[in-house]
């Protein structure tokens, strides 16, 4: 991830073409054919020659995962909390394993949902609303019928008292 960028289609970040820019967060997914490399020498180009503040890695095969933050000149290891997330200044998010994939969570816990997950979020909540609609609708038409039954009685209740002789009051 590199802040403050020009968003627009990218099939690689390529520096040279960037203005120099490096990335400000690098999230490596080890392999077992890369793994060794992405803990070895690509943390050590990240560290040295690229100065990214913040380098994680995570396996999705062994779930392994470990977080680093640049202070000075080496990268240090950021500790995880009891649930074994680790805080990313960068983002101002936790990364954190949940069940077999890397997420990120809030400062309170939350965890922050995937655009396919949110979007599900969305149209669940435009279900509910629009259900909601329906039954204020239906309140309406039965409050509406309720009215109209009171006003047939009361046009019969009129039509029975002038039957009796007696004539209705008109409202003013």
């Amino acid at each position: 991830m590199v802040r403050n960028t020009e968003r627009r289609e990218r099939n690689s970040w390529v520096v040279w073409e960037e203005d120099g820019r490096y990335p400000d967060l690098i999230v490596e997914l080890l392999s077992t054919s890369t793994a060794a490399n992405d803990r070895g020498l690509k943390k050590e180009l990240y560290q040295s020659r690229f100065r990214t503040p913040e380098y994680f890695w995570f396996s999705p095969e062994t779930l392994e995962f470990q977080g680093f933050r640049l202070t000075g000149e080496k990268y240090q290891e950021i500790p995880p909390n009891r649930q074994g997330w680790r805080w990313s200044e960068v983002l101002g998010l936790y990364l954190g394993v949940a069940g077999d994939r890397l997420r990120y969570f809030t400062e309170a816990g939350e965890r922050v949902p995937t655009p396919s997950e949110a979007s599900a979020q969305a149209a669940q909540q435009v279900r509910q609303m629009e259900a909601r609609a329906h039954q204020a609708e239906q309140q309406v038409q039965q409050t509406e019928e309720r009215a109209r039954q009171a006003e047939e009685r009361v046009a019969a209740l009129a039509d029975r008292l002038r039957a009796l002789g007696y004539e209705p009051e008109e409202e003013s």
